[in-house]
C-alpha cells in the first residue's frame, strides 16, 4: 500500500522516491519536515501531491518579512453589538500546513508555529485552542546565503524530525517533464489513495514498533560520535536522538516490518541531524555526518 503511494507521488515528482519515502515516513512518525532547496524544484508540487493522495486538508502560507503572527494563527476581532472579541481561525488550522519560503519570514513570525508544532495547539488571548489530530508542516526555505532571509533558530530547527533537499531531477527524468504527456497531466489533482483516517490508523501501529538491544546500542553509538566529534559544535541531544528512533519506525513500517533494524537507523541519521549539527566555524556538517555513518558500520 505504501509503495503504491510513493509511485503515485512519483508520477507528479520524477526521480525523487527516496526522499519521497522520508517524507512520509516522517508523516506516519507524526513529525514535521523541512526542504531546504532553491526555487523550481518541486517543493510546493511535492507538498500538494502529499495532500491530495491522503484527502487531506490543506494550507498554504507564502511567508514574506513584513508578515505577523497574526497571518498564521489567526485573530481576534471586536464584535461592538455584543462588546465581546471573536476569535478568527488562521490558515494554521489545517491537516496540511505548507510554510512555503519560511525564513522570509521575520522571526517573531516563524516563533508562531513552535507551540503547534510541538503540542499540537496554540493560545491567543488567554484561550487554548488544539489542532487536528493529523497536523502535518511541510516547511521550505531558500539558502540562507540568498537575500532577504533570516535563519532559523536552533529551537526552530529543533521541531522538523526531518530536513532534506530535492535536488535537480537525473537526465531522463527532467526529458519527461518537457513531454507534452506529463504536461497534460500536472494540473490534474492525484486521486486519493488513503484517508486522514487511514493515516491515523498507520501512525498509531508505528508507535508500535519496537527494536531490541542491539539496535539501540547502534543508535547510542551513532549519537554519541556526533557528541564527541572535534568538527561539531553540539552534539545530537536527546530529542534528536528520540527523532531518530521514531523516523527509523516510520521507515520499518514502510517496509512492512513490526521491528526496526540497524540499517533503519543508519537511512534516517542524516535527515535528522542535517539540520540539527553545525561545525564548529558554523557551516553545515553534511560531510561529517556522511563520515560518521560511514565509519560505523552497522552492527
Amino acid at each position: 500500500m505504501i509503495q503504491n503511494i510513493i509511485d503515485h507521488i512519483g508520477h507528479k515528482i520524477l526521480d525523487k522516491e527516496q526522499q519521497i519515502t522520508i517524507i512520509l515516513a516522517a508523516l506516519i512518525a507524526g513529525g514535521h519536515v523541512l526542504v531546504e532547496d532553491l526555487p523550481g524544484l518541486g517543493k510546493t508540487t511535492l507538498a500538494t501531491a502529499i495532500a491530495q493522495t491522503f484527502g487531506m486538508d490543506y494550507n498554504r502560507i507564502q511567508l514574506t518579512s513584513d508578515m505577523m503572527p497574526s497571518d498564521v494563527l489567526g485573530v481576534s476581532i471586536y464584535d461592538a453589538p455584543s462588546q465581546t472579541f471573536s476569535y478568527h481561525k488562521g490558515p494554521i488550522f489545517t491537516q496540511f500546513l505548507l510554510a512555503d519560503e519560511l525564513n522570509r519570514a521575520t522571526p517573531k513570525t516563524q516563533s508562531a508555529l513552535l507551540e503547534a508544532m510541538a503540542e499540537n495547539q496554540i493560545s491567543m488571548d488567554g484561550e487554548t485552542y488544539p489542532l487536528d489530530a493529523i497536523f502535518f508542516v511541510m516547511a521550505t526555505q531558500n539558502p540562507i546565503d540568498e537575500a532577504g532571509t533570516y535563519s532559523l533558530p536552533q529551537s526552530q530547527l529543533d521541531r522538523f524530525l526531518v530536513s532534506l533537499s530535492l535536488g535537480y531531477p537525473d537526465h531522463a527524468s527532467e526529458r519527461k517533464l518537457y513531454g507534452s504527456e506529463y504536461l497534460q497531466t500536472f494540473n490534474k489533482p492525484l486521486q486519493a489513495l488513503a484517508s486522514p483516517e487511514q493515516l491515523s490508523q498507520w501512525q498509531s501501529k508505528a508507535k508500535l514498533i519496537h527494536a531490541n538491544d542491539e539496535v539501540l546500542d547502534y543508535l547510542q553509538l551513532l549519537i554519541q560520535k556526533t557528541r564527541n566529534h572535534s568538527q561539531i559544535q553540539h552534539g545530537l541531544s536527546p530529542r534528536a536522538g528520540l527523532s531518530l528512533f521514531k523516523l527509523a519506525q516510520g521507515l520499518a513500517f514502510i517496509a512492512d516490518r513490526t521491528f526496526i533494524t540497524p540499517a533503519d537507523i543508519q537511512r534516517a541519521f542524516f535527515p535528522v541531524s542535517r539540520h540539527r549539527l553545525t561545525t564548529v566555524d558554523g557551516s553545515s556538517a553534511g560531510d561529517i555526518i556522511e563520515s560518521i555513518i560511514h565509519d560505523t558500520p552497522i552492527i
